[in-house]
């Protein structure tokens, strides 16, 4: 059984299409037919089969697909055993990570990681919470944050970095400024700056409803927190701010949020086989050490 066809199988089954599938591995929708064709006529079982304009999987090619995933962890924790034999760990490692979590975590690691001939490659991306997963098809750790569980992840390795508090931040001169603290039903009168609908933050302002009975007015939806954060100071509204990252530019004040659970879970989403690469374990690891160093670090 050719292994090839194993990792076109999962691919096919992960990204769903011909045309995803050549995108992915850099080749023409053409070659991937092709290898398919090959692949039902080597095995002796139609893998795939017509539907709408596209294809799907067949029960048989959803049998090797699965099994597909067992065989590229076995592969790579062998690779990964002989690189540890010859004290080499090497390569390529592509990391993607949400801005304001990378921004505390990624200089330090890869600091820790220069001369060791490992190569990381940075990416970043914000997106909904559902969308961190598809990112594990394109990179070898995906750092997402969650209030918990990602969906989409069941399949997939979810390592815990660190859980980091977000805090209400306030104009300078807001009342509630003056406090040590805020609750819910301090903040139900308040204009908020939000995130878009689905994005982690959004969940709180759910919980802080749920709480009060009371409908939160949210005026503004964007994404990035320095713009937030100018929002604030400006006196526009009120927001979510993560604690290690929001710098207290003037005109802004950050307080704890009690009596709701606020703290959002920052993570590594990867691929069981690409999970297994030594490279790919030694960036991870120094990754968590990063998280590890931090002030103030909040402990699951």
């Amino acid at each position: 059984m050719d292994v090839r066809h194993l990792e076109l199988l999962r691919e096919f089954a992960d990204r769903g299409s011909v045309t995803a599938v050549a995108e992915a591995t850099h080749r023409t929708p053409s070659a991937v037919s092709q290898q398919l064709q090959t692949a039902q006529r080597e095995l002796g079982a139609q893998l795939v089969e017509p539907v709408g304009r596209g294809l799907r999987l067949t029960e048989a090619g959803e049998l090797l697909a699965r099994r597909a995933v067992d065989v590229a962890v076995v592969l790579e924790r062998v690779a990964a055993d002989w690189d540890a034999f010859r004290h080499e760990p090497s390569g390529t490692v592509s990391v993607v990570a949400l801005p304001s979590a990378g921004e505390y975590l990624l200089p330090a690691a890869l600091a820790a990681l220069a001369g060791s001939g490992i190569e990381v490659i940075c990416h970043d991306e914000d997106v909904a919470e559902a969308d961190w997963a598809d990112l594990a098809k394109d990179h070898d750790i995906v750092i997402g944050h969650s209030l918990s569980r990602p969906p989409g992840t069941e399949q997939l390795r979810v390592t815990e970095i660190v859980r980091e508090p977000l805090d209400v931040a306030l104009p300078a001169g807001h009342p509630l400024a003056s406090q040590d603290q805020v609750t819910p039903t301090d903040l139900v009168d308040q204009s908020w700056i939000g995130v878009p609908e689905g994005f982690p933050f959004d969940s709180v302002l759910q919980l802080i409803e749920a709480e009060t009975g009371a409908s939160l007015r949210v005026v503004q939806r964007v994404r990035d927190n320095r713009l937030v954060e100018a929002l604030v100071a400006a006196g526009h509204g009120v927001a979510l701010l993560p604690r290690f990252t929001t710098r207290l530019r003037p005109g802004v004040a950050l307080r704890p949020l009690v009596g709701v659970r606020t703290g959002r879970h920052v993570m590594a989403i990867q691929r069981p086989d690409r999970a297994e690469r030594l490279a790919v374990a030694r960036t991870l690891a120094a990754i968590r050490d990063a998280a590890a160093a931090l002030p103030g670090r909040m402990a699951e």
